[in-house]
This record gives structure tokens, C-alpha cells and sequence, in this order.
């Protein structure tokens, strides 16, 4: 690193200022910068086994807090990965001692939203979805924790995004965007069990390059979002 650019560790070691928390899963197949795309101090990161969120949880609640409350990130991202062995294990009966304590509210999705699994023939295609509702049901946990809580009450940041990284090929896949209030919270909370996306509409098909590359990215996705919102406000109208 130091022969492409001698300040490199000099220009990092003062301090960070990342625009991103990212929440993903454990698996050695799924580093956080590598699939995103960033360099060090870019990306703040915490993770574990299927990428869970739960307000019970002191590590990732301190980090939550230290990223929206001193570091101040634009986003938190929830990501999880299709083939995540932590979403496969919730999915069965078999009993894997302590962890099954963890994989509990993956245990939870599965059986809500059973009646949507079950219309799903394909045993791929019904694990790559609870793969995604998964994503959805943790990033409403991440909706209710006092940290978001509080800084939504102080204005629309941070913004919460969901997304899962195909490991079959390499990229990124928007589940859901844009979360920025309690408002678009409860709208998550009543569609996370429907087989509906939540948020405004996802990018369709596999993305063609990292989500999360460059320097402006933070209020590029910003914009986006609202682009996307108001071209869906200008289509209701119209109807």
C-alpha cells in the first residue's frame, strides 16, 4: 500500500469519518469492503451470524450508537447474502445448541410468513426469499431502536437501507431504501410479512457495478431516493 502511495496509513491513523454503518453477516465469503467496494474509513461495520439486529444486543447496539451519535453516518445498511448458512439452519428443525438462541427471530420470519414460503416450489428460490425477508425484518428492528429513534427526531437521518449481496455473482441487490421516518417505518412494518418490498421501489435485477463505491455515494443514494419517490407521487396522481 505504502509503494502506491506513501501517506496511505499517515492520511487514515488521525481519525475516521465514514458516510456508512454497515450490518451484515459473518461469513468469511462476505467482507464488508470487499463486496462494497470502499476503502478503509469508509465503512463502519458491524457483524454476525445472519446478519441479526436486537435492541437486547449491547455490541451492536454500542456500535449503532457510536456510528449515528459521534461518527454521525448518512446510512445504515442491513445486508444479508443468499446461501447464508445462519438463514438455512432457522429454516430447519434440527437443533444446533446455543445458536439456536440467535437464530430465533430468523425462526420468526419463517413462520410468519409461511403461507407466502409455501406458494414457493423451488427450495433455491424459497431460501434466497427468506434470505430477503430476513433483511426486511431486521432493518424494522434496526426502525425501533432508540438510537434511530432519536436522531429521526432530530430530522431524516439516518436514512436505512436493506440490501443482499448474491454470492454467485458478486453484486448487490437493493431489498429496500430509503427508510428515513417513523412514518416510513410503519409503512415497513406492514409490508415486511407481505411478499412486498419495503420502501420506495427496488432496483430490478442484479446491479451492475458496487452499490456503495465512491466518495459521493452517500447523497447520490439521497437523491436517488427522492428522484424515485416523486416520479412514484407524479404516477398516483395521475391515476
Amino acid at each position: 500500500m505504502k509503494a502506491a502511495d506513501p501517506d496511505y496509513f499517515e492520511k487514515r491513523a488521525s481519525s475516521q469519518e465514514p458516510l456508512f454503518l454497515y450490518i451484515g453477516c459473518a461469513d468469511s465469503r462476505v467482507p464488508a469492503n470487499v463486496v462494497t467496494g470502499t476503502q478503509p474509513g469508509e465503512l463502519f461495520v458491524h457483524r454476525n451470524i445472519a446478519n441479526v439486529v436486537l435492541p437486547s444486543d449491547l455490541n451492536a447496539m454500542s456500535v449503532l450508537q457510536y456510528a449515528v451519535e459521534v461518527l454521525d453516518v448518512k446510512h445504515v445498511i442491513v445486508t444479508g447474502h443468499y446461501n447464508c448458512g445462519g438463514v438455512k439452519a432457522a429454516m430447519g428443525n434440527q437443533s444446533y445448541g446455543l445458536v439456536d438462541l440467535w437464530l430465533q427471530p430468523i425462526r420468526n420470519v419463517v413462520r410468519w410468513n409461511r403461507p407466502e414460503l409455501d406458494q414457493i416450489e423451488d427450495e433455491q428460490a424459497r431460501f434466497d426469499r427468506v434470505v430477503e425477508l430476513n433483511v426486511l425484518e431486521q432493518l424494522y428492528h434496526l426502525s425501533e431502536t432508540p438510537v434511530i429513534q432519536n436522531a429521526w427526531a432530530k430530522g431524516k437521518r439516518p436514512l436505512l437501507h436493506g440490501l443482499v449481496y448474491d454470492i454467485h455473482e458478486g453484486l448487490l441487490r437493493e431489498i429496500a431504501t430509503g427508510i428515513d421516518s417513523q412514518e416510513a417505518a410503519d409503512g415497513l412494518a406492514q409490508r415486511r410479512q407481505s411478499g412486498v418490498p419495503a420502501g420506495p421501489p427496488p432496483v430490478m435485477g442484479r446491479l451492475a457495478q458496487p452499490l456503495l463505491a465512491g466518495d459521493e455515494l452517500a447523497d447520490q443514494i439521497a437523491k436517488r431516493v427522492m428522484d424515485r419517490m416523486a416520479v412514484i407521487g407524479a404516477a398516483g396522481s395521475k391515476k
